[in-house]
């Protein structure tokens, strides 16, 4: 019976992909103006192997003054899953709610990390609800696909 238990365990936390563009330094960087910040967040799960899962979360960060980019950081931080036996109900939850919350933390700490050693101040991204997240896009897929069925009259 111990096969048929079900199982979630965390392999590995990494960073996959992390870059900084400063186009328009160092004149931006004299600039006086308060910068606007733009945060984009991106979730994605793949197979790996037979009950094996990528899980990564992406950050985009982009600060402009103006229509002029002071810098644009995207990190994408991954994690691989091992995740058997769960009904396939709950598969969505756990690669779309669990796994992201895991791998967040780390995500946070890097964009931090980058953009203090491009030279600004920090940026802390703000805690995430994943299952905000994840419920709104559920949502959204379920009315997108009854926009796509044909009419019936």
């Amino acid at each position: 019976m111990a096969d048929l238990d079900p199982v979630f365990q965390i392999q590995r936390v990494y960073l996959k992909e992390a870059s900084l563009e400063q186009p328009n330094s160092p004149a931006i960087l004299l600039e006086q103006q308060q910068p606007t910040v733009d945060i984009q967040l991106g979730v994605e799960s793949s197979p790996v192997a037979e009950g094996v899962f990528e899980v990564s979360v992406t950050a985009t960060v982009h600060t402009k003054i103006g229509d002029k980019t002071v810098f644009l950081v995207e990190c994408k931080q991954a994690g691989i899953f091992e995740i058997r036996n769960l009904p396939d109900d709950q598969m969505g939850a756990i690669m779309g709610i669990a796994c992201p919350q895991i791998v967040y933390p780390y995500l946070r700490g890097n964009v931090a990390d980058v953009v203090t050693r491009a030279g600004f101040p920090p940026v802390h991204l703000a805690e995430i609800n994943f299952q905000a997240m994840y419920e709104q896009q559920q949502a959204q897929a379920i009315e997108q696909a009854a926009a796509a069925a044909p009419q019936v009259q």
